[in-house]
């Protein structure tokens, strides 16, 4: 009796992105599909706002894309992308402006260790109100792994529970 072949490794990146959609969706996400570079990618974005933080709004803006294998430059590309996206599409008056939390995601079956160990390693700022995580996804055929800084930041350490359930949601 042959098993079901498992699915083609190529595959499982955009797999990922299918089940981020999902996951991303459920979470009250506006989500739009689109392409970075000739790769499949989304955005995502919500607002959330409590009491806790003082009626202070926090921007979530989650961006993944699948590419064939992804390096420390690649990953340093796409976050680039990412916060400069997220920046010019913020709403608010400039200089009065809540706090933006940015989740670059690029995922492939194949992460270069340095990758991984670069987003692992802190959270990059765009001035005071925009904190980026960059993640690595290693996509497989039922599995995956994810590569990304959990601890806290100076700025915007308010948030970083809050960013980091939604990182744990999104990206499990």
């Amino acid at each position: 009796m042959n098993s079901p072949a498992p699915e083609p490794t190529a595959d499982a990146a955009a797999t990922y992105l299918a089940a981020l959609n999902r996951r991303l969706t459920a979470d009250g996400c506006t989500v739009r599909s689109s392409d970075w570079k000739g790769h499949p990618s989304l955005t995502a974005y919500r607002a959330d706002r409590k009491a806790r933080w003082f009626g202070t709004r926090v921007e979530m803006f989650v961006f993944a894309a699948a590419v064939p294998e992804i390096d420390v430059a690649i990953l340093n590309e796409f976050t680039g992308w990412a916060m400069s996206y997220a920046k010019s599409a913020r709403g608010g008056i400039p200089g009065a402006r809540n706090v933006a939390q940015v989740l670059p995601a690029l995922v492939s079956t194949r992460v270069r260790p340095e990758a991984a160990q670069w987003a692992a390693q802190d959270a990059r700022l765009l001035g005071t109100t925009l904190i980026s995580r960059p993640l690595t996804v290693e996509a497989a055929p039922g599995a995956s792994l994810t590569s990304a800084y959990r601890g806290g930041t100076g700025y915007g350490g308010l948030f970083t529970r809050h960013t980091l359930d939604k990182l744990a949601l999104y990206f499990p």
